[in-house]
């Protein structure tokens, strides 16, 4: 989810397309936090460990 919110972010910059611009930082935060909560131990969507 965070290698395809950064491509999306540099498609969008490179294209000028402003909705890949947003969905790509809205996938880039959701991985952050997913990622981080599963560091910490915590279940993320049914998973033990998120990558």
């Amino acid at each position: 989810m965070i290698a395809l919110g950064i491509i999306l972010l540099v498609v969008g910059f490179v294209t000028g397309i402003s909705i890949l611009w947003t969905i790509g930082v809205i996938l880039l935060v959701i991985g952050a936090i997913f990622w981080i909560l599963g560091s910490m131990g915590h279940a993320v969507a049914g998973r033990r460990h998120y990558w």
